[in-house]
């Protein structure tokens, strides 16, 4: 529907998305255009995290986009535009996984702690370890991890995206990664430390 995060001005310099939110208020078209070019994969990753649904996905950010056409004047600068559209996203992600009944079931403890009897030998492997640990989290838990690990979002950044206190983003953190220990005491050691409990920035 919708080649760069930033659009290109008549003589070649890059845009701020700011800039560009500004321009859709307007009522560029061109500029959401650029602007759901940029983000359709980066949403995509996002919620790929949470549900198998292709058709899930693309209703997500279809409408998170329509939300953008319509709302970008409301956009003040308080925060980077990265964030305000990511929380557009996040509010419409949570509406649609809690409204939906068949998406990706995940797996039990009891069934993870026998698929998972091994130790990771990989990097991969590792992932996968951690991915399947994190699918038993809380969904509010594992979108905080996904934001701040997988997006790289500070947790301010995390707590504006939710519009949640940034003590309710940090406790999430706390209390997922204590999740992850119990779940996977395998990797409570050295790699656990890299990999999950980098500290909270």
């Amino acid at each position: 529907m919708f080649s760069s995060f930033r659009r290109r001005s008549s003589t070649g310099d890059a845009i701020p998305e700011a800039d560009c939110l500004r321009s859709i208020a307007a009522g560029d078209r061109r500029a959401l255009e650029l602007l759901y070019r940029n983000y359709q994969p980066r949403l995509a990753r996002f919620l790929s995290r949470f549900t198998r649904q292709e058709g899930l996905i693309e209703e997500v950010i279809n409408d998170t986009f329509w939300v953008v056409w319509r709302k970008a004047h409301q956009y003040r600068g308080d925060a980077r535009a990265s964030t305000w559209i990511m929380g557009i996203a996040y509010r419409l992600a949570m509406k649609a996984f809690r409204d939906q009944d068949d998406l990706t079931r995940h797996e039990s403890d009891e069934h993870l702690s026998t698929s998972l009897s091994h130790d990771p030998g990989t990097a991969r492997e590792l992932r996968d370890w951690i991915g399947k640990g994190l699918g038993l989290l809380p969904l509010d838990q594992q979108m905080t991890v996904e934001l701040v690990y997988g997006q790289g979002h500070t947790v301010e950044e995390a707590a504006a995206i939710m519009d949640c206190p940034v003590g309710t983003a940090k406790s999430r953190l706390f209390h997922a990664r204590v999740r992850l220990r119990n779940l996977l005491p395998d990797l409570a050691g050295e790699a656990m430390s890299a990999n999950v409990d980098g500290g909270t920035r």
